[in-house]
């Protein structure tokens, strides 16, 4: 099992920058992919990015790409997603998830998530 804790979400303004943290425990995080999903109200989750256990390569939503980056320390079992210029309809509720493989159908350990909402 992986346990998988987000952080670092709030409320900020449009054209601010936002890094969120997601910490993991349980099996081996070295050997995990990781990666971001959001879901907005009313919509079904999407995903961001996703990052391989090694830390390269690293896939990004089209849509996103360019604002967002993900990282990962694997000697600190985190990865983070640094959100810049951030706009209204980024908000929304930011899943960490792990799972083995770089595809975003691999996924299978969720964090509960963490809001993020940005104003206008």
């Amino acid at each position: 099992q992986v346990q998988l804790v987000e952080s670092g979400g709030g409320l900020v303004q449009a054209g601010d920058s936002l890094t969120l943290s997601c910490a993991a425990s349980g099996r081996t995080f070295s050997y995990l992919a990781m990666a971001w999903f959001r879901q907005a109200p009313g919509k079904e989750r999407e995903p961001i990015a996703l990052i391989t256990w090694t830390g390269s390569p690293t896939y990004y939503s089209d849509s996103l790409k360019g604002r967002f980056i993900i990282s990962r320390d694997n000697a600190k079992n985190t990865v983070w997603l640094q959100m810049n210029s951030l706009k209204p309809e980024d908000t929304a509720v930011y899943y960490c998830a792990a799972g083995y493989g770089s595809k975003w159908s691999n996924m299978e350990y969720w964090g509960k998530g963490t809001l993020v909402t940005v104003s206008s």
